[in-house]
């Protein structure tokens, strides 16, 4: 009879450990996020902060948990008036408490169940089964602590329950058990401690297993590095074996966990301590490995005070409170070292784990447990350095700031995404392991079993039969692999197998269950690749210390070895989502922002910093490019020649040139921010600007620097260069900046003409190129500098056809606004120069009629300007041309060679389309487009068009008559050396021609004619010399 009460199978433990276990999780989120809230005032329940209720408030909480509503109207009467809305708003709180309450209950009666049932329990056999109870009863006593620390507990529940009383006449059926609950577990700790007694037992047994397991986890760094922990190369003759344990899943499991097991669970059963030394052993080096513990997120239990504060009103406990005071002072004084060196060696193992691992993935199936044994140790390392951080004395602070943080956690996620990346090899390993190997040997096991009851021996058929079916075709065919069923099976059956008297007793034939617990493994790696990533490597606590992991994050991008691994943070973000829960789904959401905020910022300042990095590489190169252009050399061969000839002629205290090879020296890394437009060095002020040939080296430099990044990350850097240079060709970018476009548009037209029509530089046509003239007041600039070919095919390069198509259409503006001037001096003049059209055989009528004119020296100085302007446009388009056909020589040839094939008779529309084209590749055309083009824009709708076109034909009149004054100005002689005058007037012949044909072709009238009027009226003005 006794027998059936207590079958195993009927108490469910497995289930029963596997529910609680989820639900306490859930609980936990709960708890956590009302401390949350009743901590943040914007979030705080209103009512707690009403100052109509605090009086009530007060009281509720003075008298808690008991219920007095007749004697305090007065106290209570605003609380009548909110009673309904206190119900709705505080109903999620109040009944989480209550869920809280039946969580307990669930636990002490399982918690009794398990000690009627005398479970065996040993974490290096029935791991399970001892990991789950162990795990419910640190659950338990967090969920409890958590609770105590809610202070507004009292508060929340005694409003909830006089809102119902005074809503129903009584108070809620679950309000004398949970308030009660809530006094009892005022101190939680003590009270637990006093809850446990009659459990003692199974707690100790199974925390006193942990004698093989946790301190073999928690060893120093020099004792990893002789054993040479995690390393696949100290024996390259064993590589390819498969790593073998007999407690295959301790190997990884979080020491975190363990001392979180160990610390309480001997304060809960601290009787054990006096009695057992395995016992204390492990109970003192959990207390010298830390100083605080985390009991869930970013809530941290400092054990020393705590322990010490339960054990202090303890008779005979004096040993054990001088034990912890030891303990903590060996945790201040070593603790921070011992781990800061674990860091530093699992930096080294990891770095060659991922290292071997990327060249040879085929190692992931026989060395898995390694890589999860490595993101095991990591993450745990990790954390107590997060948790430690915020709660250490300052005089040891140092160990608790690492800067090299960010290169664990980089190569931990190398070991997730080989992991990730590689799962169909490990499949493949592992469902060959499992039906090769494991139902073989487990085969065997169960039939040398002396004694197998019908249930346990139907169990592990089931697993054999079930890994004897595997093949690898089955991962071919990408089948979907699921072993949750066969894990929970034999949960179930450490249970059967681990209560008194059973039949098959698992401590008995400790084999079979080190055998089991391998296979578990294995098949943790054909189904649960995920899963087993975020059990020993989830670092999504990192979500609840947001200031220290920007913190570390700011340490990675100052320390420049470091800066590499910078994007293990937005990596860290992809985890955050793992520690929700579906008991808490509202803060799914919350978390998920964080996470993307977290994310999007770290980006952006790695972004930042690339871009710092490498503008100052660029710029770096950008000077020693520019120490090459030949200005530079001239100061060299000066101190060579002068050094001949034994002359000082330096200045003292002038700083000596850097020699060659200095650039080579290391430099600290400076944060410089630099753009294209920015090394055009334009200063509006003192109309200074880059040489374009000197803009075109650093560009080039910029451009060599950034081609280099192609060989680092998959950025594709000659869409940038589109992108950029593209916009640079416009007058504005896309920021509605300005461009090096507009700059030496600009510059060259308000700079450099502007000091051509003041009669400070002339166009030499010998030199192809605009030279300073020798004045009084010296310019700033030299202009044969700036317009040469060199420079001219410079600009070309830089600006490209776009661009120097906006700096023609810019100087065609200028020409029509000269045009539109010239044309009212011919309306001031039109009646004098009609007579003299139809006069010019007629000298001394000529005459007469040439003393009338008024403005002559403005339209020869204007004409002079629009030649100057087609000039530097004739420069312009010889260099564009030039650089053209150094690129598109072949587009370039057959662009020319539709021009010169238009037939004679071709419409003049078409013929301007292909002029427009040619002029647009810099070829020289009869007819100018955009000149055309823009002196079409200026037809007057108040004049018709055969006005327009005698306007036309008079001002070349005007200029044919006006050409002989020039002979009486001193600057008009002509000087063989230059080809040209000082006064420009050699430009006149280019404006003349270019200004008939754009005119005449715009009022359709005939070229040829127009020109043969023109030079009549010059022969008979006695101009026997004319450069048309």
């Amino acid at each position: 009879m006794s027998r059936s009460v207590l079958q195993p199978s009927q108490q469910k433990l497995a289930e029963k450990l596997t529910i609680l276990n989820d639900r306490g999780v859930g609980m936990l989120t709960r708890l956590y996020n009302i401390k949350k809230a009743c901590g943040d005032p914007k979030a705080k329940p209103s009512y707690l902060i009403d100052k109509n209720l605090e009086s009530a408030v007060k009281f509720i909480v003075r008298k808690f948990p008991a219920v007095e509503t007749r004697n305090n109207n007065q106290q209570l009467a605003q609380l009548q008036k909110e009673k309904s809305e206190i119900l709705k708003n505080l109903a999620l709180y109040y009944f989480t408490f209550v869920d809280v309450m039946e969580f307990k209950d669930h636990v002490c009666e399982l918690l009794n169940t398990i000690d009627v049932c005398q479970v065996f329990f040993d974490i290096t056999v029935n791991f399970d089964l001892t990991k789950n109870y162990l795990d419910l009863i640190i659950t338990y006593t967090t969920l409890m602590i958590l609770l105590s620390r809610i202070e507004e507990r009292k508060a929340i529940i005694g409003l909830y329950n006089y809102a119902h009383e005074m809503t129903h006449g009584a108070s809620d059926r679950e309000y004398p058990r949970l308030g009660q609950m809530i006094v009892d577990y005022e101190n939680p700790l003590k009270k637990m401690m006093e809850e446990f007694v009659p459990h003692s037992k199974s707690l100790s047994d199974a925390l006193i297993s942990l004698q093989m397991v946790y301190p073999r986890r928690n060893l120093s760094a020099d004792q990893w590095r002789n054993a040479q922990l995690l390393s696949l190369i100290s024996a390259p003759s064993t590589m390819l074996n498969p790593a073998q344990s007999d407690t295959m899943p301790c190997e990884y499991l979080s020491l975190d966990a363990m001392e979180k097991w160990i610390i309480f669970g001997f304060i809960l059963c601290h009787g054990i301590l006096n009695t057992d030394a395995t016992a204390l052993n492990l109970w003192k080096l959990a207390l010298q490995s830390s100083s605080c513990l985390s009991l869930f997120r970013d809530e941290v239990f400092h054990i020393h005070k705590a322990a010490e504060d339960l054990f202090v009103n303890i008779r005979g406990y004096n040993k054990r409170i001088n034990d912890i005071r030891e303990c903590k002072e060996a945790a201040v004084s070593h603790a921070g070292s011992m781990h800061r060196e674990r860091r530093k060696f699992l930096r080294s193992a990891l770095k060659e784990l991922a290292t071997v691992l990327s060249d040879q993935p085929g190692l992931l199936g026989p060395k898995a447990l390694f890589v999860f044994m490595a993101l095991s140790f990591a993450r745990d390392e990790i954390i107590w350095l997060l948790r430690h951080a915020d709660n250490m004395p300052k005089k040891s602070a140092d160990d608790f700031i690492d800067k090299h943080i960010a290169e664990l956690i980089f190569y931990m996620e190398e070991l997730r995404a080989h992991v990730r990346k590689y799962g169909p090899v490990m499949q493949r390993y592992y469902v060959q392991y499992l039906s090769g190997f494991d139902a073989v040997v487990l085969n065997e096991l169960v039939q040398n079993l002396s004694v197998c009851p019908e249930d346990e021996s139907i169990i592990m058929s089931s697993f054999v039969n079930t890994m004897t079916s595997l093949s690898v075709k089955q991962v071919e065919d990408g089948e979907v692999f699921d072993f949750r069923g066969m894990r929970l099976d034999w949960f179930r059956l450490q249970a059967y197998t681990s209560v008194s008297k059973a039949s098959l007793s698992l401590g008995d034939h400790r084999e079979l269950g080190k055998m089991m617990n391998t296979i578990i493994f294995h098949t943790k790696m054909v189904d649960s690749l995920v899963e087993m990533l975020v059990e020993t490597s989830d670092l999504s606590i990192f979500c609840f210390y947001s200031r220290a992991f920007e913190k570390m994050f700011q340490q990675c991008l100052e320390l420049p070895s470091q800066s590499r691994y910078s994007i293990a943070f937005p990596l860290l973000c992809t985890h955050f989502m793992s520690c929700t829960h579906e008991l808490c789904p509202e803060e799914r959401h919350h978390i998920g922002d964080r996470s993307l905020s977290l994310c999007n910022m770290f980006l952006d300042e790695m972004a930042k910093q690339a871009r710092n990095l490498i503008t100052d590489i660029c710029t770096e190169q950008c000077t020693l490019s520019d120490q090459l252009l030949p200005k530079h050399c001239a100061k060299t061969i000066s101190q060579a020649v002068n050094k001949k000839s034994k002359k000082q002629t330096g200045k003292k205290g002038e700083p000596e040139r850097e020699k060659p090879g200095v650039e080579s020296m290391r430099k600290n890394r400076l944060v410089v921010t630099k753009s294209i437009v920015g090394m055009t060095m334009y200063n509006q002020a003192t109309q200074e600007i880059a040489k374009p040939s000197e803009l075109l080296t650093s560009v080039r430099a910029y451009m060599t620097v950034l081609q280099s990044i192609e060989n680092y990350v998959q950025i594709d850097i000659t869409r940038v260069f589109n992108n950029v240079l593209l916009q640079q060709t416009q007058h504005l970018d896309s920021h509605g900046e300005p461009t090096i476009t507009s700059l030496y548009t600009n510059w060259y037209l308000e700079t450099l003409l502007r000091q051509v029509s003041n009669g400070h530089i002339a166009y030499f046509p010998a030199m192809k190129a605009f030279v300073n003239l020798p004045t009084e007041n010296e310019l700033t600039f030299n202009a044969e500098e700036y317009s040469d070919i060199s420079e001219m095919r410079s600009l070309s390069e830089l600006l490209g056809p776009y661009g120097m198509k906006f700096l023609s259409e810019s100087l065609m503006w200028h020409i029509s606004s000269q045009v539109a001037e010239l044309k009212k001096l011919v309306v001031e003049n039109v009646d004098v120069l009609t007579q003299m059209r139809t006069s010019f055989d007629k000298p001394d009528q000529m005459a007469a009629l040439f003393k009338r004119l008024s403005s002559v020296d403005s339209v020869l100085k204007r004409m002079t300007i629009i030649g100057v302007i087609l000039s530097f446009r004739s420069l312009a388009q010889e260099a564009l041309r030039d650089v053209l056909s150094y690129h598109i020589p072949f587009l370039v040839s057959s662009i020319e060679d539709f021009k010169d094939h238009i037939p004679r008779e071709t419409d003049m529309k078409v013929a301007m389309n292909v002029y427009e084209l040619s002029s647009a590749a810099g070829l020289p055309c009869e007819i100018d487009p955009a000149l055309v083009v823009a002196l079409s824009s200026q037809k007057s709708e108040n004049i018709s068009p055969e006005e327009e076109y005698k306007i036309a034909c008079l001002l070349m009149v005007f200029v044919a008559v006006s050409l002989p004054t020039l002979a009486s100005n001193v600057m008009s002689q002509y000087s063989p050396a230059i080809e040209g005058h000082c006064n420009n007037i050699h430009c006149l012949a280019k404006a003349i021609n270019q200004i008939a044909a754009a005119l005449f072709t715009i009022h359709k009238g005939s070229i040829e004619d127009r020109l043969k009027e023109f030079l009549a009226l010059l022969n008979d003005c006695n101009v026997l010399q004319v450069e048309a």
